[in-house]
């Protein structure tokens, strides 16, 4: 049952908090329209998608993404005030321990991360497929990829030299075929190899076949017929030519099994793409540690008033956010567990919180 001070304490909190991501999120807005407009304008974008499949979408990911920093900063803004006001002291002097004050900030915490882990794994998979589908239509450079390699299933090797994806082509391919040993079959060579988008057809310009056996080592010209192929092959370019951020689209099952296919292929990107699987789950529970943070070190009352609590607030966030990158920037280039990379910082800082905690007004 939620007394009059735990109803107080929480609209509080959510009122602070909703107010600061409706305030970051208009000046982020402005700020992208200013840099995007020119190209808005180029390109024609209707209005109607600017606004909906866009700028929804945009406040919806960017929102999310930031909310645990912002919480943090509402704790902070709004405990250090009610400090200020005397208002954390009568609570306490009236018997209540700490823990009892800590209770509403835990259950507008639960509220919120409930909240983002919904989006996280539920709603954003979804939005950002709008989101991203109108940046590659109206503002995003063309995808280009350069000496590519992969093993796809049935023992194909592929590597080619470059790709752009406004001519679904790829030069210098080579396809290597191998067998269940592992011993090499046959080697395709083309100086082009065309593959539109959303298909398994391809068009190959300029190709030789060799065949790798003794003693029938043999290398096979095509006949005088313009010297192109058209097959099929199970796979396709724009899977080679993915931008990272398409598992921004995925849901949890869709990422695991993309995940578990880019390790076959021996893709360089799968510790990214691992982070972005873990943080869906860590990033809503950092809202319990930096709440706990935040109402540690903003409910003393302080001589130089609420601005030395938020300077205290805004620098254990640069911290968190230097230890996020750190642990993130190690998976990706020195093999850290991803999955450790991403919890570390909120193990850190809930130990943090637990010592500011305990040293906290009583």
């Amino acid at each position: 049952m939620l007394k009059i001070i735990d109803r107080y304490i929480i609209k509080k909190y959510l009122i602070t908090f909703f107010f600061m991501l409706g305030v970051i999120m208009i000046l982020a807005m402005v700020f992208d329209l200013a840099e995007r407009l020119g190209e808005f304008i180029e390109k024609e974008a209707p209005i109607s998608a600017i606004i909906f499949d866009y700028y929804l979408n945009f406040v919806i990911y960017f929102g999310n993404l930031f909310s645990p920093l912002i919480v943090f900063v509402a704790v902070i803004w709004f405990t250090a005030k009610m400090a200020q006001n005397t208002e954390i002291i009568p609570m306490l002097n009236s018997g209540r321990p700490f823990r009892r004050i800590l209770r509403p900030y835990m259950i507008g915490a639960t509220i919120l991360m409930l909240i983002s882990l919904a989006l996280n794994h539920i709603v954003l998979p979804e939005s950002n497929k709008v989101r991203l589908q109108f940046e590659e239509d109206y503002y995003r450079n063309i995808r280009t990829v350069a000496n590519y390699f992969a093993e796809f299933p049935g023992k194909k090797v592929v590597y080619f030299d470059s790709y752009r994806s406004d001519k679904s082509r790829a030069l210098g391919f080579v396809m290597e075929n191998r067998n269940e040993k592992g011993e090499l079959v046959s080697i395709l060579k083309a100086n082009q190899a065309i593959n539109p988008d959303s298909t398994e057809q391809w068009q190959l310009i300029d190709y030789h076949i060799r065949y790798v056996g003794e003693p029938h080592d043999e290398l096979v010209f095509p006949p005088n017929s313009g010297h192109r192929l058209d097959t099929v092959f199970p796979f396709q370019l724009s899977e080679m030519a993915q931008r990272e951020t398409v598992v921004q689209t995925m849901g949890f099952y869709e990422l695991k099994d993309f995940i578990s296919s880019e390790k076959e292929k021996g893709s360089p990107y799968v510790p990214f793409y691992e982070i972005e699987l873990y943080q869906r789950t860590s990033f809503p529970f950092a809202t319990y540690v930096l709440t706990l943070i935040g109402m540690s070190v903003s409910s003393r009352k302080s001589r130089g008033g609420i601005g030395v609590n938020i300077a205290v607030g805004l620098l254990l966030a640069f911290i968190y956010i230097f230890a996020m990158k750190v642990t993130s920037v190690a998976a990706e280039n020195v093999g850290f567990p991803a999955m450790i990379a991403v919890w570390i910082p909120n193990i850190i800082f809930a130990i943090l919180g637990l010592i500011l905690y305990r040293l906290a007004p009583k």
